[in-house]
């Protein structure tokens, strides 16, 4: 993988690129992994960004999360994707023990309705038990079933704050946020967004959906950090001023 700025010329591969996309010594870091084609779209035909992805943007994909406390996603997005188990090869494990963080992040899921697809082996073969973010009153039946697979923190509301600060709360404070949508333009409108992983797919999808009129009230600009390229596909990092 070559980075194009801000040293051209430069080739990271393995621990260079994990050294690329740094976490702070101390508080709360939010980022967000996302991959997106020419014409603006973030999921192929079939409805995944695996479809659109490759395996270049998956070694990124991979960077981002491997020293990550937790992996915030919204149901709908861990239905659609298919999370497989959250995992931490034997390297890496080492490496967070001696950071003193635990063998590999813990996934943590929003859900309201908590109507889950409790079939997927992320429940039972993550290295730690899932979280699921839910609010004050939750059916009571769907309660029961979801704490047969997870641990479920009941919340006073669903907005971004009050997930982001109850994963802060047990220590999770290098947190990725993997959206859906909804879930991260709440995040970036609440302005606790710190860092934005983007990589542009070379392809076309014609899936891109119609502009909307109703987005943040306040556009949220971010500082380029830098820029790296492979295979056609390009991976930007970028940090929102004010937050390094």
């Amino acid at each position: 993988m070559d980075m194009v700025f801000p040293a051209p010329g430069r080739q990271l591969a393995g621990d260079e690129l994990l050294e690329a996309y740094p976490w702070p010594d101390e508080g709360r870091w939010v980022r967000a992994m996302m991959v997106t084609t020419l014409d603006g779209a973030a999921a192929g035909p079939d409805g995944l960004s695996g479809s659109i992805s490759s395996s270049v943007d998956g070694d990124v994909f991979t960077a981002v999360r491997r020293m990550a406390d937790a992996v915030l996603v919204g149901a709908g997005t861990l239905r659609a994707e298919e999370y497989g188990p959250m995992q931490a090869a034997g390297a890496d494990a080492g490496r967070r023990r001696a950071a003193g963080q635990a063998p590999a992040p813990q996934l943590a899921v929003v859900s309201g309705s908590l109507d889950l697809p409790w079939a997927l082996p992320v429940w039972a073969e993550s290295t730690l038990t899932p979280l699921v973010l839910t609010g004050p009153t939750p059916d009571a039946e769907a309660l029961a079933a979801a704490r047969e697979h997870a641990e479920v923190l009941q919340l006073a509301d669903l907005e971004s704050a009050s997930l982001l600060a109850a994963l802060t709360d047990r220590g999770l404070r290098r947190i990725v946020c993997e959206g859906g949508p909804s879930l991260l333009e709440a995040v970036v409108a609440a302005d606790l967004l710190d860092e934005a992983d983007i990589t542009l797919a070379p392809v076309f999808a014609g899936t891109a959906q119609t502009p909307r009129t109703d987005g943040l009230a306040e556009i949220a600009r971010f500082d380029l950090v830098h820029l790296l390229t492979a295979e056609g596909y390009v991976m930007a990092r970028y940090v929102r001023p004010g937050h390094r």
